[in-house]
């Protein structure tokens, strides 16, 4: 089950992910929620690549903390292969939620990795009870033996 990373670009301040940490947890995730032989994608990218990303696809013209984009929704599923999708990060505002969080960056990445990989597997928050089943499954995920 390859899981790619990405990024971050040189110069973004706060940016120094572990990416095999990242990599190990990412595998876990997968493994937990069933695709322990699918693929993802993580790409870690400064605000101005979140925004034009967030602009494009959701016509929001702001940076946020994460994008997902789900291969394994929709009509055109015939050349994916085992890719489930790509989770996109932006390390700049991860870094300022973990400081205002009190937490380390690697632990704001992988939690924001888990609300992506959600997203790609059909979770969604766009109603109370949806929300509610989301954080429950963030929770599970994150507490489980798997991370």
């Amino acid at each position: 089950m390859p899981v790619k990373i990405v990024g971050p670009p040189e110069g973004v301040l706060g940016s120094r992910v572990d990416s095999t940490l990242l990599r190990k947890r990412a595998r876990a995730m997968l493994g937990c929620l069933g695709h322990s032989r699918s693929e993802l994608s993580i790409a870690l990218v400064d605000d101005e690549e979140i925004r034009s990303l967030n602009q494009a696809w959701r016509n929001k013209n702001r940076p946020t903390d994460v994008l997902s984009f789900s291969m394994i929704e929709g009509d055109d599923l015939g050349g994916r292969g085992g890719l489930m999708g790509d989770v996109v990060i932006s390390v700049e505002t991860a870094a300022m939620q973990a400081r205002e969080r009190h937490r380390g960056l690697d632990e704001e990445v992988a939690r924001l990795v888990i609300h992506g990989l959600l997203h790609i597997v059909g979770f969604d928050h766009e109603d109370d009870q949806e929300a509610r089943a989301m954080r429950r499954e963030q929770r599970r995920l994150w507490s489980s033996a798997c991370l």
